[in-house]
């Protein structure tokens, strides 16, 4: 079975094991296996022992992404109107080793209407720029979050599924961000498998 990674800040969740543990059940049903970034790492080398936590946990993160087929990324904005930095150097890590990225979020408001909400302010030009209370221009595509992301996904070959749900507690969106996995990397033409 194809393994995805499931990136995100969902590791921050008061229940995080068992979410993530969910997540995988959702992954199974579709012939995926779930791999948690709070999953225990086989063979992880006795010298990482004396590193910082902070630090094991990346390297850690860094040789599940390696193990796998695909990401499959929690984009949901998270401390802000962008997603989780972590979840996108993630991204960025797999798309470099020519992973399929996947992602989803739990909101579906454009990247523009987010941040302007988040700045409460911003001054829009003659032209239709927005632009910031330090002067500087606010993204503007049209996109669900900043271009690069949008960007690694499609070139990827993956897909980003969006919908207004229950931020945190809902897993309805991630199923189907699943369902679009699996069909692509469960087809025999794959050429990534």
């Amino acid at each position: 079975m194809p393994r995805v990674y499931l990136a995100g800040p969902d590791v921050f969740l008061p229940d995080a094991i068992a979410w993530m543990e969910r997540k995988k059940a959702i992954c199974a049903g579709y012939r995926l296996t779930g791999v948690s970034p709070l999953d225990a790492l086989a063979d992880e080398p006795p010298d990482w022992e004396r590193l910082p936590e902070w630090r094991r946990i990346a390297l850690r993160n860094e040789a599940h992404i390696r193990s796998c087929d695909a990401i499959l990324a929690n984009l949901t904005p998270f401390r802000g109107p962008s997603a989780d930095v972590g979840t996108v150097y993630e991204m960025g890590f797999a798309r470099g080793l020519g992973l399929k990225i996947f992602g989803y979020a739990t909101v579906a408001a454009p990247f523009l209407d987010r941040t302007l909400a988040y700045l409460g302010a911003g001054r829009q030009t003659p032209d239709g720029s927005w632009w910031d209370t330090d002067g500087l221009m606010v993204e503007q595509f049209g996109l669900f979050d900043n271009l690069m992301i949008e960007a690694g996904i499609a070139g990827s070959g993956g897909t980003l599924v969006r919908d207004d749900q229950d931020r945190w507690n809902d897993l309805s969106v991630f199923e189907r961000c699943v369902q679009d996995a699996a069909k692509t990397l469960l087809n025999p033409d794959n050429p990534s498998l």
